[in-house]
């Protein structure tokens, strides 16, 4: 219960800031904060819950994205219902790709080409066909209006990638005392002794990918929301998918606030780091980099972790000087 009244706190707390801030700075880095740290949980209920490593999870990103904007400008539906289409479509591919990949029995850095394979596919196709404007890409036309979910300040933005957060938030406590939850760690503990004892390994796998790229494609609709514009590059390109999985494994995979954490963390990083050196081409990847190096070396259980990785080391000191 403790968890559950922390996400309630972290919820209440960062409303409060859009409600009361009208910092336009404060509220753009809140509301890119929590939509770092949402890819990032997308990407833990597989990578880190699951144990089964993505390159290419743009993949359920980008087509969240096109489904969210064509649902609007060739559909005319409204972005409200079209969200939730998003997410579903997204989860379908999730479906899709686990289908092909877990019932051949794909895993660790086979998976993950297979990931990024996909990812590229769709790139290409996207670039190919006229409904998502080919390499021009959709705008969707500006019309600011709640029921548009065009919102006329940041603060409807962040509220509603708040809402999305909680809810990935809480998907990740119950996968934390759940039993499908606990299906799906020993699966990634595991595999051949979870199978021993019963569970289905490929239906757990299929619901943690489905789960993983429905939250994956509700950040896609989000960011069309958000920006208006959406190309193949920007879709399906790799740099989503390394901001997924770096915030996750910075902050602690397989836990609850661990790509919260990290994707704060990293913004932080980013910012300060565009300030210092400017718009450098490509600087965001570079300090990605480097921060995966330090904490893969020193924290392996992430910032999340840290308690942990302290007493690891303690221990192993106190192993040595007892010799």
């Amino acid at each position: 219960m403790k968890q559950l009244a922390s996400i309630g706190l972290f919820a209440v707390v960062v409303a409060a800031i859009a409600a009361f801030s009208d910092s336009g700075v404060l509220l753009n880095f809140v509301m890119m904060s929590l939509y770092a740290a949402l890819l990032a949980q997308a990407w833990n209920i597989l990578g880190g819950f699951g144990g089964q490593f993505s390159f290419g999870h743009a993949l359920f990103f980008g087509t969240g994205a096109y489904i969210q904007a064509i649902a609007q400008m060739q559909g005319g539906i409204n972005p409200w219902i079209a969200l939730p289409m998003a997410v579903a479509g997204s989860a379908l591919v999730g479906l899709f790709v686990g289908g092909l990949s877990f019932r051949y029995g794909l895993k660790g850095s086979y998976f993950a080409l297979v990931t990024l394979a996909f990812a590229e596919v769709f790139r290409i196709l996207a670039l190919s066909v006229p409904f998502t404007g080919a390499g021009v890409g959709l705008m969707l036309p500006l019309s600011e209006s709640l029921g548009n979910m065009q919102f006329g300040s940041r603060k409807g933005f962040v509220f509603l990638i708040l809402a999305l957060v909680t809810l990935a938030l809480l998907v990740s406590w119950w996968l934390k005392n759940s039993r499908f939850g606990a299906w799906l760690q020993a699966v990634r503990d595991n595999e051949d002794a979870a199978r021993a004892i019963g569970v289905n390994p490929f239906g757990v796998k299929m619901g943690a990918i489905a789960l993983s790229g429905g939250f994956m494609g509700a950040a896609g609709a989000f960011y069309v929301q958000v920006f208006q514009y959406i190309d193949p590059g920007i879709a399906y390109g790799s740099v989503t998918s390394v901001e997924a999985l770096v915030a996750a494994i910075v902050g602690g995979i397989g836990t609850v606030w661990g790509p919260v954490l990290g994707a704060l963390v990293l913004h932080i990083l980013a910012d300060v780091t565009r300030n210092l050196f400017g718009q450098l081409p490509g600087i965001n990847m570079v300090i990605y980099g480097v921060v995966l190096v330090l904490i893969v070396m020193f924290l392996p259980r992430g910032i999340a972790g840290i308690g942990q990785s302290v007493v690891a080391v303690w221990k192993r000191s106190g192993g040595r000087h007892g010799e």
